[in-house]
């Protein structure tokens, strides 16, 4: 898989955010030439990803240090397993050894939530997207972690892509009641200024709110929070006109559910905003 682009003074700037003008304890305890070895290990069963980066910050850490992976990226680890060798400075190693390790398991745990829900789509036709609930200045990262575990990548950010979400219908509606073609309306405006090879994507309410986005053309509907019965509702009435998407308190079971109704896409922005870090450590051998 490739590697997402990290630029070098965002690793610089994050390893000195821990190491400061030194790490005081490793040089008031180690000689400045003592080398040795150490072993990254799964502490718990998961998905792996984040090894390049975590070999990056080893090597700014110590360009002499050498990281060994001893699994691939996106492999699944056992616990006990061990997932990478390390050799060289005993000063180095321990200095990039908190920054890498927060972001192996940071990505890990992404990786491993958003393998579970690929797993409860298999065997449907929809796909599993993320969304723009990730950490400031990890999206990049995190993203990266998602196509790890299996899924897709929707929009980057607000630049990539057009989606018309409540708040845009709300502030379209300004001060009148509900529903009264304020998605349409928005649609429409959105249709005539995008560029060409964007398409609009509309986030809807309930099945009024579809009906208004079939006729302003929408390219994709978004369901938001749509109980099962009322997606099953929707899905009858696009007829397959247009992609749906649907999102809103997923849960493996859930999207499953919906994805059994008939939608095209699940997100879900669990996979960067709640994933829970795999646990690694790193031990001097």
């Amino acid at each position: 898989m490739k590697e997402v682009y990290l630029p070098e003074e965002t690793l610089r700037a994050w390893l000195w955010e821990d190491l400061g003008h030194g790490d005081l304890t490793t040089e008031l305890t180690l000689p400045p030439g003592l080398k040795g070895e150490a072993v990254i290990l799964a502490k718990e069963a998961g998905i792996l990803a984040g090894l390049e980066v975590a070999k990056r910050v080893f090597r700014l850490s110590d360009p002499q240090v050498e990281f060994t992976p001893g699994v691939e990226e996106g492999a699944r680890v056992a616990i006990g397993q061990e997932v990478a060798h390390l050799k060289g400075s005993l000063r180095g190693i321990l200095a990039g050894e908190r920054l890498a390790l927060n972001l192996l398991q940071r990505l890990s745990g992404i990786a491993t939530l958003t393998r579970t829900y690929v797993e409860a789509l298999r065997g449907t036709s929809t796909q599993l997207l993320d969304t723009r609930k990730t950490t400031p200045g990890l999206r990049a990262l995190e993203k990266y972690a998602v196509r790890v575990g299996g899924g897709k990548n929707h929009r980057f950010g607000l630049f990539d892509g057009i989606l018309i979400k409540e708040n845009h219908i709300l502030a379209t509606q300004r001060c009148r009641d509900r529903g009264t073609g304020a998605v349409l309306a928005a649609v429409k405006r959105a249709k005539e200024g995008a560029p060409h090879h964007l398409k609009v994507e509309v986030e809807v309410r309930d099945l009024q709110e579809l009906e208004e986005a079939l006729a302003a053309g929408a390219d994709l509907i978004l369901l938001d929070n749509f109980t099962l019965e009322e997606t099953q509702a929707a899905v009858q009435r696009v007829g397959g006109r247009v992609p749906l998407e649907a999102s809103g308190n997923m849960t493996p079971e859930r999207a499953r559910q919906v994805a059994e109704a008939g939608v095209n896409y699940v997100s879900v922005g669990a996979l960067t905003h709640s994933a829970k870090a795999l646990d690694l450590s790193l031990l001097v051998v």
